[in-house]
């Protein structure tokens, strides 16, 4: 059998798959989409930032309408009740001229407008609901074969697949995997007050229990503990897994009413040591794995797919080849390292009961909250990416000698 043949192929059926296929079509490649039908998942996505702008440039914000929740201020509450514990910290988006952070949204609305604008796009972009089987990478082409024995080629091949990338075994490209002691608890619920658009974060000794507001008077939360824990409260009743909701946000929001069914994922990272191969790349899962802390997950992989893309549009006469894939390499190794490495010690920092670290982790907040201009920063941080450090570069500069005269 003959391979159909395109320019790009992505590979995985999830949301950053699916933002890669619409991106890649909409900028007018010839692309393959190749993917199983997706699982139904129950979890939302805090969007932030530089996400947010992506998907307003692939038309997706202004087709989610009212189902798209903005966050107007994040919260972060010492609850850990140790000895050393810090002051809660309140960001707000208004203080450094932004309308909102992000946007919080179910996964399965926002998989299914993803869905729908593809559509729109359907004479560039083919659909294949089938999982891959093999990936052979050559230098001028890459090729996968499907379940039912089709084959198909492209010029670039993405690997969007997940944690157990088919594309990245392909690839050969080493992968380096840890674990916490600790499984994440995610669910949705109503409750009796108006979230007013605020996300809060309650730092505990098992990890972090983070409240999202969803449209209306609904949030999601991320409630990170023990197995063990986890495991006992997953069993509870919903009304007493509600009640027990409500003590653990210190009735902020009033009566709780916990929806079903609760979903529970064990705590992992994953590193990569490299982003892309011969006529491959990675984005997404398949390039790093975090645990559900600090909305970093998807919101790395949107910027892996915007990366991509705008590399793919500078090399429009070879995509695929290797100058375009070492520039993809240099634009995503740093933010892909910096963030990995930023989760994991926050993450770390919850469980250990060394006292330094309490301490140090203590004064870190409560120079946030004390001290506006290194609160505006690291929001305009958590935003814009990569802007704290051109900041702080930029006022390095200014005070070089010569600097300021020729400014």
């Amino acid at each position: 059998m003959n391979p159909s043949r395109h320019e790009i192929g992505i590979v995985g059926g999830g949301l950053a798959g699916a933002s890669a296929a619409l991106a890649f079509a909409q900028a007018g490649f010839d692309t393959v989409h190749i993917a199983a039908p997706h699982r139904h998942d129950g979890r939302s996505t805090a969007l932030i930032g530089p996400s947010v702008r992506f998907l307003e440039r692939l038309g997706v914000v202004q087709a989610l309408e009212e189902r798209a929740q903005p966050m107007f201020a994040m919260r972060l509450v010492d609850d850990t009740g140790r000895l050393l514990r810090a002051a809660p910290v309140e960001f707000r988006a208004a203080e450094i001229g932004l309308p909102y952070f992000g946007l919080n949204v179910l996964n399965r609305e926002l998989l299914e407008t993803l869905t729908q604008e593809s559509g729109k796009v359907a004479d560039r972009l083919t659909h294949v609901e089938e999982p891959v089987v093999s990936v052979d990478l050559e230098p001028e082409r890459a090729t996968v074969r499907t379940e039912s024995g089709r084959t198909i080629s492209c010029r670039l091949l993405v690997g969007s697949d997940g944690r157990h990338s088919v594309v990245r075994t392909a690839m050969q490209a080493p992968v380096r995997t840890w674990s916490y002691p600790q499984v994440a608890l995610v669910l949705n619920f109503g409750h009796q007050r108006d979230h007013e658009g605020i996300s809060t974060e309650f730092h505990t000794a098992t990890g972090p229990f983070t409240q999202v507001p969803l449209p209306g008077r609904r949030s999601s939360l991320v409630w990170v503990e023990t197995p063990d824990e986890a495991l006992r409260l997953k069993d509870l009743r919903v009304e007493d897994i509600s009640r027990e909701v409500e003590r653990r946000l210190h009735s902020i929001l009033g009566a709780v009413k916990v929806e079903e069914p609760i979903q529970s994922f064990p705590l992992s990272g994953a590193s990569v040591s490299r982003l892309s191969g011969l006529r491959s790349a990675l984005v997404g899962e398949a390039a790093h794995v975090f645990p559900p802390i600090g909305a970093q997950g998807l919101n790395l992989g949107i910027r892996d797919v915007e990366a991509l893309l705008d590399v793919a549009l500078d090399h429009r006469d070879d995509p695929g080849g290797t100058a375009m894939l070492a520039a993809y390499e240099a634009r995503r190794r740093a933010d892909v390292a910096t963030r990995t490495a930023a989760v994991d010690l926050l993450n770390r920092s919850l469980l250990t009961g060394f006292l330094p670290v309490q301490a140090a982790r203590a004064i870190g907040l409560g120079a946030l909250a004390s001290v506006p201009a290194l609160r505006h920063a690291l929001m305009r941080e958590g935003v814009q990416p990569g802007s704290a450090l051109a900041g702080i570069a930029a006022r390095v500069r200014s005070l070089l000698p010569g600097q300021r005269a020729s400014g």
